[in-house]
């Protein structure tokens, strides 16, 4: 009986740690997030408390006009009051933090890399699966559009001749999947970098999830032929992690 009481002991403490170190781990990352975000956002923490006390007059106003009286609608309004505050603040924060990271990450090499980490479940990239002596890189997104092929490097006339030989690779490989261009940048044509995500995923749903696994593995075939691709110089950002949890409320 000591044993079995010792043990339970034992398990709750270490599911009260595991527990602890999680939140003090989101809390670290919200706080590493505002400082990032600060950086750039000067006013993120005025409109973020802004949001949340009109988001909690608001809500508040709501619930206290709902059916009920005495302390039930005191109650009402006010739990209605501390989530509508809540939920607005993250809303406004993780917008904010996550237009900072692009501004900061913007021109850096392996940006657009980082900026395709944001694309949900569906959707699979491979970063710089293509590369030149200039940095100029090709990235790999698979998803219900077919094949994205996402350039980014200092010259767009590169980048798109880049683009093009890498077409013909994949369409030996993928011939009846549709294949997308889409260059990174600020230019005629280019996609800047904020708006990515939302270019990626506005191309359209032309293949479905049950063809992916097929379209994978041939895909997989064609990189097994490709030599040891280096990394561009410089750091690939990483500012980006952990922003879709943040953008969630984890």
């Amino acid at each position: 009986m000591a044993k079995d009481a010792s043990k339970k002991n034992a398990k709750t403490t270490a599911a009260a740690a595991q527990t602890s170190t999680a939140d003090m781990s989101r809390r670290k990352q919200l706080v590493e997030t505002y400082k990032m975000t600060r950086r750039t956002d000067r006013r993120v923490g005025l409109y973020t408390f802004g949001a949340a006390v009109l988001a909690g007059f608001l809500g508040f106003l709501v619930f206290w006009l709902l059916p009920g009286s005495g302390i039930i609608g005191w109650i009402l309004a006010v739990v209605g009051s501390l989530l509508s505050g809540s939920l607005a603040a993250m809303i406004i924060f993780g917008r904010r933090a996550q237009n900072a990271a692009y501004q900061q990450m913007e021109g850096q090499p392996g940006a657009a890399a980082a900026a395709l980490r944001m694309l949900r479940r569906g959707w699979k990239a491979d970063p710089v699966i293509a590369f030149n002596k200039n940095q100029d890189v090709v990235h790999r997104v698979v998803g219900p559009p077919g094949i994205v092929l996402v350039g980014e490097g200092s010259s767009p006339n590169r980048v798109r001749q880049l683009l093009v030989t890498e077409r013909r690779k994949h369409e030996r490989v993928a011939s009846d999947v549709p294949i997308h261009e889409v260059v990174c940048g600020n230019g005629e044509g280019e996609v800047p970098l904020p708006k990515l995500v939302r270019h990626v995923q506005k191309l359209g749903k032309q293949v479905k999830p049950a063809e992916m696994t097929d379209v994978l593995s041939r895909l997989k075939a064609l990189d097994a032929t490709r030599s040891n691709i280096p990394l561009p110089k410089g750091p690939i950002p990483t500012s980006m992690k952990g922003m879709r949890g943040n953008l969630r409320g984890r």
